[in-house]
């Protein structure tokens, strides 16, 4: 894999995905979920409010960039209260 620049953040951004998806995994076995209607009007459940934030986490970091808004350290702080937001209401 040497084509690929594998730094420590790198490293910890696929670890922090792959532990993610494995603790998501335990709890669907564990604890089963019924889909719940939020305000976007959809059913979703635990794995599907979890892809709509880190989608949404992408485009946060993205524009984040782009904009130039500050320190990019800050905008994990926006990512986390956008996650808080999409677990409770959608």
């Amino acid at each position: 894999m040497s084509w690929m620049a594998w730094t420590t953040p790198t490293a910890i951004f696929f670890a922090v995905i792959a532990a993610l998806l494995v603790i998501f995994t335990v709890l669907a076995i564990r604890y089963p979920e019924t889909p719940r209607t939020g305000i976007l009007r959809i059913e979703t459940t635990r794995g599907d409010r979890l892809f709509i934030t880190l989608l949404g986490s992408a485009f946060i970091n993205l524009a984040w960039l782009g904009f130039e808004i500050g320190p990019q350290p800050w905008a994990l702080l926006a990512c986390l209260i956008y996650a808080a937001a999409v677990f409770r209401w959608v």
